[in-house]
């Protein structure tokens, strides 16, 4: 059986096409229940059946499932632009995060904050190159999503092996195990998918990951 992750990416603009003349809290609110009906909109087309809000549950940290469904792993991820969704019926604890790359970043602060100590090393050795960060960032925040612990486990405990060049790897933590991932450069955002895996000495292979883009 193939292993497969499905990604399907679109624009916040196309999801939630809002009014300018609203106020910003009213925005969001209007964005964040747009986000959440186009989910449910995109996981009723893939399992065949009408997906609503009430089908869902969390887990103790927060983190969603499908009541029926619990063996259906799901994650998303929206940035200011974009929207991504994550789903795989093969791999187990799915986590998504997408960024864009023109994003106003405080880039010294946060990877200060945020970083292992090896990874603001690495990051300082490239010269601060803003592609790595956007890798970084992208695998932590999927990699603790997929673990489902998030913000329980603090961002620069975590050191996500992300190498300049290859888009992929495994990372490791005591508190939540071995989650491998796949980053995606994809001109105007990075996406990184995570899911859970075993540290092996024969390594390990990606399953088949599709993007998906809206049809005009």
């Amino acid at each position: 059986m193939s292993r497969l992750i499905r990604i399907d990416v679109d624009t916040i603009e196309r999801i939630a096409p809002l009014s300018t003349e609203l106020d910003r809290k009213t925005k969001i609110q209007q964005q964040k229940q747009a986000i959440y009906r186009y989910r449910n909109q995109l996981l009723s087309q893939q399992l065949n059946t009408s997906i609503q809000q009430e089908d869902f549950a969390s887990t103790e940290h927060g983190k969603p499932y499908l009541i029926k469904l619990p063996k259906f792993y799901f994650n998303h991820s929206h940035s200011q632009k974009n929207y991504a969704l994550a789903t795989s019926i093969h791999m187990q604890d799915l986590g998504v995060d997408i960024e864009d790359l023109d994003r106003k970043v405080r880039f010294e602060a946060l990877a200060a904050h945020a970083f292992h100590p090896n990874e603001l090393q690495y990051w300082n050795e490239l010269e601060q190159d803003r592609a790595y960060w956007f890798k970084v960032w992208t695998t932590k925040e999927a990699v603790l999503k997929a673990s489902g612990l998030g913000i329980h486990l603090n961002l620069n405990e975590l050191e996500t092996r992300v190498h300049p060049v290859y888009d992929g790897g495994l990372c490791s933590h005591p508190l939540i195990g071995t989650f491998a991932y796949q980053n995606f450069n994809l001109a105007h955002v990075m996406l990184t998918v995570a899911w859970r895996s075993e540290a092996s000495c024969k390594g390990f292979t990606f399953p088949e990951i599709k993007i998906h883009f809206p049809s005009s």
